[in-house]
């Protein structure tokens, strides 16, 4: 008891894998080693015994090098290997982190710079303020106090607002 659509899907789903895998190309030569190289990547044009494997291209490529000329663009170098692009996938992973590091560390540096201007606002303001003392009792801050703590928190934000 399926259902009809369920029978479709199943009945062209290979079908539509097939498609997609017979335009695939694939091309096998022999490198500078004398290795033979199978790799869906064209071969470089410096390569011996070049010929495409599948696909829909030509069964054979040509075997005649390119001619040199002076403006010519020098061939791409070999594509990547595995291990080359994951060393680039981490290195670009290390680069983000740092740049999310230091953004982080900006942000909370402007964040302390902005809270030290506003304490040294409200305490060359002339309202009352008061301090905890070690039993937890509020006490008001006399002139000498408020001098000091005032001192301190220039200094803070000439340190921290520069």
């Amino acid at each position: 008891m399926t259902s009809r659509p369920t029978f479709i899907f199943a009945l062209f789903l290979p079908l539509t894998v097939a498609t997609i895998s017979a335009h695939a190309e694939t091309f096998q030569w022999k490198d500078s080693n004398g290795q033979t190289v199978v790799s869906d990547v064209p071969p470089p044009a410096t390569a011996k015994g070049r010929r495409s494997i599948g696909g829909m291209k030509p069964a054979v490529v040509s075997e005649a090098l390119p001619e040199k000329t002076g403006d010519a663009p020098k061939v791409a170098d070999a594509p990547k290997t595995t291990a080359e692009k994951d060393l680039d996938f981490k290195k670009r992973q290390q680069e983000a982190r740092e740049k999310a590091d230091k953004l982080a560390a900006e942000s909370e540096k402007s964040e302390n710079c902005e809270r030290a201007r506003r304490n040294l606002v409200a305490l060359e303001s002339n309202q009352p303020l008061s301090t905890y003392d070690e039993k937890g009792e509020r006490k008001l801050m006399d002139s000498s106090q408020r001098d000091q703590e005032i001192e301190r928190a220039r200094r803070f934000v000439a340190d921290t607002c520069k």
